[in-house]
């Protein structure tokens, strides 16, 4: 299993606010989904920050977002684990499948991997 990319995700109605101060630090917009707003560093893409209003498809906003290669390799591991699953392993519209576990600090990640 290889981890491509982990990044922090920000619950905020502030998402203009948000891409204008953090364009001030150098990150660019590189998605936007009404809902949720994805910013980089174009000199080091895998560097990134997302803003969220509200998670469209899931019960809570998660906290965090790991990239996997292989996330239903990862969903299988964790399921084993008995760690809380809080929203399951599905495919989603914009591309990618994912599933939401809740870590031993009570906070929830987004495990995902692209189609």
């Amino acid at each position: 299993m290889t981890v491509r990319r982990v990044m922090p995700n920000v619950q905020t109605e502030a998402v203009r606010e948000s891409r204008e101060f953090y364009g001030l630090l150098g990150f660019e917009e590189v998605m936007s989904l009404g809902w949720i707003t994805t910013l980089a560093s174009p000199s080091n893409p895998t560097a990134q920050v997302s803003f969220i209003t509200a998670d469209r498809t899931a019960p809570v906003t998660p906290d965090v977002s790991v990239e996997v290669d292989d996330v239903d390799a990862v969903y299988a591991v964790v399921r084993e684990s008995g760690a809380e699953i809080v929203h399951p392993l599905q495919d989603e519209e914009w591309g990618v499948r994912r599933f939401f576990v809740r870590d031993p600090n009570g906070r929830v990640v987004n495990v995902l991997g692209h189609r």
